[in-house]
């Protein structure tokens, strides 16, 4: 809805100080058309970033996994360089299945996915639906894998929802972004502090009132109660990163995810906030690497 009010961001306008931009191309899948990041040789992984990030989230991570792995990275439907698809296509089982027809068109099998917070969820998803999937590796980064407690969980939804409705919602959200020194609070109170180059890219993406309204509709059609129904069915080696000090998902929930598989595993980023694979992409790529057997 509104769609016509919120036009995607402009590649040709940012390619020039986007990170890792020589790696980017531009692929039709699934009726979406995906920003996507490739580079590296070896095995497929495939990484997933959270709710209003972009692909751009792993630019410290994309180097160092690409010495092992042949790297997948997109944006999201509706967020920085995708198109937001088709009806539907922003919602969880969408999401899995618009990411599903790209790995086709790019015939490729990811061996890990990696995802951040919502990203894990849809990785979890992903590995849930498609028997071509039932032997990779998941690992989450502080993954959004239950539903949110508390606020969280009663504000989110319907505020998301009245703010689809409403077409002057992400312009408004878009405009509140690009006063000064607004995306380095909001980046704090997730518990973890980037440097300028990381609140720079914040800020191009959320002051984009196209990249917001696809963060919100995102957010209207997100279901968690029935993937976190499923995990107890997922059967797939599942790894987690978890940040002592991130206030976005509260670290208290990877116990109750052991709980539902408990040949899960996990370790704790003392430290870091929500966003820790920015702020130490070392420390993480190296978790991920002894995980996925590359080391």
């Amino acid at each position: 809805m509104y769609e016509s009010f919120y036009p995607g961001m402009s590649w040709p306008a940012h390619r020039g100080t986007w990170p890792h931009a020589q790696h980017s191309r531009f692929v039709r899948a699934g009726g979406i058309d995906w920003h996507v990041q490739m580079l590296g040789q070896g095995p497929c992984m495939l990484l997933l970033h959270g709710t209003g990030s972009g692909n751009f989230s792993w630019r410290g991570l994309l180097p160092l996994l690409g010495e092992h792995f042949t790297v997948i990275a997109p944006d999201l439907p509706g967020h920085a360089f995708s198109s937001r698809g088709p009806e539907g296509a922003l919602s969880l089982p969408g999401m899995s299945e618009g990411l599903r027809a790209l790995m086709r068109q790019l015939d490729l099998t990811p061996q890990v996915i990696v995802g951040h917070s919502a990203g894990a969820a849809i990785g979890a998803h992903m590995v849930l639906s498609h028997t071509s999937l039932a032997r990779s590796t998941l690992i989450g980064l502080n993954p959004a894998w239950l539903p949110l407690p508390g606020v969280s969980s009663w504000l989110f939804g319907p505020a998301a929802k009245l703010a689809q409705l409403n077409p002057l919602s992400a312009w408004a959200t878009a405009k509140m972004a690009a006063q000064p020194g607004a995306v380095a609070r909001w980046i704090e109170r997730t518990g973890s502090t980037l440097d300028a180059q990381g609140i720079d890219l914040y800020s191009s993406v959320l002051r984009n009132s196209g990249h917001v309204h696809g963060v919100l509709s995102m957010m209207a059609a997100w279901r968690l109660k029935p993937l976190a129904a499923r995990l107890q069915h997922l059967r797939n080696p599942v790894y987690m990163a978890i940040a002592g000090n991130d206030q976005t998902v509260s670290p208290s929930l990877a116990d109750d995810a052991c709980q539902r598989m408990p040949h899960a595993q996990k370790i704790i980023q003392q430290g870091l906030g929500h966003l820790a694979h920015e702020q130490d992409p070392m420390g993480t790529a190296q978790w991920i690497a002894r995980w996925s057997n590359a080391l």
